[in-house]
């Protein structure tokens, strides 16, 4: 992911993040599934499944492609340096390993040092590292990282909850458990009252 500083204006600062270039080749990718479906013993040539490689291709070029967007953060002139947390923020994803979807909420907070961010970048965040081949433990450990990287905050904490459905629809077929991992940086990390408010807070209406 590739990220470009530009001042917009005097009081805030606007990071334009765009992801590393990853050519889909869309064609490729329907003859793929092509091949897929008739070696799992279908009639990939039938009236049912002609244009199913196509959608296919599509739908995973739209799970794989994520949004550019600004990161906006602004002065902290008052002093705030209380926790500020974004909970249960929506996310989808793939799971390297099978193909599958999981899904689940993304709890995220730092503590303001120099800057704040504007809220609902939280969520584009979550969501740029969502749309890629992922592991829910890389997946927050990103979003942890590259908040205490480009942010510079004294504390970033990430909690997410996630149903997998390699785990569901296979395998053990374990319908309606949650995965939870989490990412704490700086004073969320050190400090146990900040680290223990965070981790209260997130759990707030679960």
């Amino acid at each position: 992911m590739t990220s470009t500083l530009t001042t917009a204006e005097p009081r805030s600062a606007h990071l334009r993040i765009v992801a590393d270039t990853q050519t889909i080749d869309l064609d490729g990718a329907a003859r793929a599934v092509h091949d897929l479906l008739r070696a799992l013993g279908r009639d990939a040539g039938s009236r049912h499944l002609a244009e199913t490689p196509r959608r296919v291709a599509a739908a995973f070029a739209e799970l794989l492609t994520p949004e550019p967007f600004e990161l906006t953060t602004f002065p902290n002139d008052e002093g705030y340096d209380e926790l500020v947390l974004a909970r249960d923020i929506p996310f989808r994803s793939l799971c390297e390993h099978h193909l599958l979807p999981f899904s689940g909420v993304a709890h995220v907070g730092y503590l303001p040092a120099h800057r704040i961010l504007g809220l609902s970048k939280l969520a584009r965040i979550v969501n740029r590292f969502a749309s890629d081949l992922q592991t829910q433990e890389r997946l927050t450990k990103q979003v942890a990282d590259w908040l205490d990287c480009h942010l510079e905050p004294r504390g970033v904490g990430v909690v997410i909850e996630a149903d997998h459905s390699c785990m569901s629809l296979r395998g053990v077929r374990a319908n309606g458990v949650l995965t939870l991992t989490s990412a704490l940086h700086g004073a969320l990390r050190d400090d146990a009252r900040s680290r223990q408010e965070f981790l209260a807070l997130a759990r707030t209406g679960r």
